[in-house]
């Protein structure tokens, strides 16, 4: 027999997760020098790149928030967590790139593999911090 008794909570943390992400996307998104959004339309395989990484880096950590969550608000708290620490992986790819976003705008791929490289990493370190 199939029971759907854990449906509103379902529904609840991926509404949950899908509104984190919409805040990490509009936050990272506003952080970087460059138009990730306009520079993808145009075909830029570099802003494409360092942006999927920054995304994946980041729904790796929520993931993990959302399953040890004890409540909507942990797993809210939990993903602003996971939020700063690749707001702040972009930072320092930054300064160790400083002229990161010109590389990006100008379809060098290595600015970006680094990027969405250091975006993982923080996503994975971060997550597995998160296993409490």
């Amino acid at each position: 027999m199939v029971s759907i008794s854990g449906l509103p909570a379902f529904i609840a943390y991926v509404a949950a997760a899908f509104g984190l992400v919409a805040v990490y996307l509009a936050v990272y998104l506003s952080a970087t020098s460059h138009r990730e959004i306009a520079l993808i339309r145009a075909n830029n395989a570099s802003a494409a790149i360092a942006l999927g990484g920054s995304l994946i880096g980041y729904t790796l950590p929520l993931s993990v928030a959302i399953y040890n969550a004890q409540s909507i608000l942990d797993c809210i708290v939990w993903g602003l967590v996971a939020l700063i620490v690749q707001i702040l992986v972009y930072f320092v790819v930054r300064l160790i790139l400083p002229d990161l976003s010109r590389r990006i705008e100008a379809g060098e791929i290595a600015a970006s593999i680094l990027l969405a490289a250091s975006s993982l990493a923080g996503g994975i370190v971060n997550a597995a911090s998160m296993t409490y």
